[in-house]
């Protein structure tokens, strides 16, 4: 009798492990295709969000190029007298705009010069007494000075802003702007004296400004610091961008 109890029990026993284990096995397997599906909604979701990034920044660009040239040209219409020297850097910048640019990444060797045949061309804007104050501080001897890892047209929206801003007419007005790059840290600062007047508005205008910090976020994310503030009657701007964490971070997600 004592036998026939055991011999139930342990036949009970080995029926509730194959129940038990057949229950562990199905409920893995739907965990399994479960992980997997999670898996690919994920890959699937960042092939989507890139994608998506592309497309904004692409449209960006393309906003700003126009927007970069028209400024040019009425810049270049409106002070005939120097029309020879400014043609000379806007063929320079022209080429950066059409040539470089399209490249995605520039170097920022490229990007300060094309910056500088930028201010050049801003020049015709003001009058020979107007003070202009412009600085360039790098360290050629770093490699990431000659690599393509900036954003072309990245120093535009604070330059155009000076000018656009800034109190042309005024006895202690000013503008000025410097570039450095060091401990492979590329900076911008941009400060000018604001003017009593508001500008004119134009149609279509700011959208420089709409696009810059739009364009740092997609392509930079936490490896920019961007600062835009004001002291008195000096508006300032500050841009630095890490590009050796940027590097970093490209070689790490490849």
């Amino acid at each position: 009798m004592e036998q026939e109890k055991l011999y139930k029990l342990i036949i009970f026993l080995i029926g509730l492990i194959i129940i038990i284990s057949y229950i562990a096995i199905v409920n893995w397997q739907k965990l399994k295709k479960s992980y997997k599906r999670k898996i690919e909604l994920e890959t699937k979701f960042e092939e989507i969000e890139n994608k998506l990034n592309n497309l904004q920044l692409e449209s960006l660009e393309y906003k700003l190029n126009p927007h970069l040239f028209k400024n040019i040209l009425n810049s270049i219409q409106s002070h005939a007298y120097q029309t020879f020297f400014a043609l000379d850097k806007l063929a320079n910048v022209l080429d950066y705009i059409l040539y470089e640019s399209r490249n995605g990444l520039v170097t920022p060797k490229e990007e300060i010069e094309f910056a500088l045949n930028l201010i050049e061309i801003n020049k015709i804007k003001i009058s020979p007494l107007f003070e202009l104050k412009i600085k360039t501080k790098v360290n050629e001897n770093e490699p990431l000075y000659s690599q393509k890892l900036l954003a072309p047209l990245i120093s535009v929206d604070l330059i155009e802003n000076a000018f656009k801003h800034a109190d042309l007419q005024g006895s202690d007005s000013f503008i000025a702007i410097s570039f450095e790059f060091k401990n492979d840290t590329f900076s911008q600062t941009v400060s000018n004296k604001v003017s009593s007047t508001n500008p004119i508005k134009k149609e279509r205008s700011g959208i420089g400004t709409e696009t810059l910090e739009q364009r740092l976020k997609i392509i930079y994310k936490n490896h920019f610091k961007l600062e835009k503030f004001r002291e008195g009657d000096v508006f300032i701007s500050h841009l630095t961008i890490n590009l050796f964490e940027y590097k970093a971070e490209m070689l790490a997600t490849r």
